[in-house]
């Protein structure tokens, strides 16, 4: 069985490379959908959309997510509404950071 929680340590695993902190605690995940087939859907966003390290981040979610027991099939997409802000984070990043 996938459990959410499970994702969401494995997101804590891929960091961004610029801001050297978990894609997860930075807030750039808004939504994670797990289906009836255990197929994962990440909904996700960039700190901005020029941000070149898209494809980059999706091949190291799927190659994560996607070696987790029970996970059958990982699928990230990117929006960028809402916009991200430094407010998404949580207080521990924004605080390990220097952003608080």
């Amino acid at each position: 069985m996938v459990i959410e929680n499970d994702i969401i340590e494995g997101l804590r695993e891929i960091y961004d490379p610029e801001l050297h902190y978990n894609i997860y605690d930075l807030g750039l995940v808004y939504d994670i959908g797990i289906k009836e087939d255990r197929s994962v859907k990440i909904l996700m966003t960039l700190t901005t959309p020029m941000c070149p390290i898209g494809p980059m981040l999706t091949e190291q979610i799927q190659e994560f997510l996607g070696l987790m027991p029970g996970v059958t099939g990982v699928d990230v997409e990117f929006t960028f509404d809402p916009a991200w802000t430094p407010e998404k984070m949580t207080d521990e990043a924004r605080s390990d950071l220097g952003l608080d």
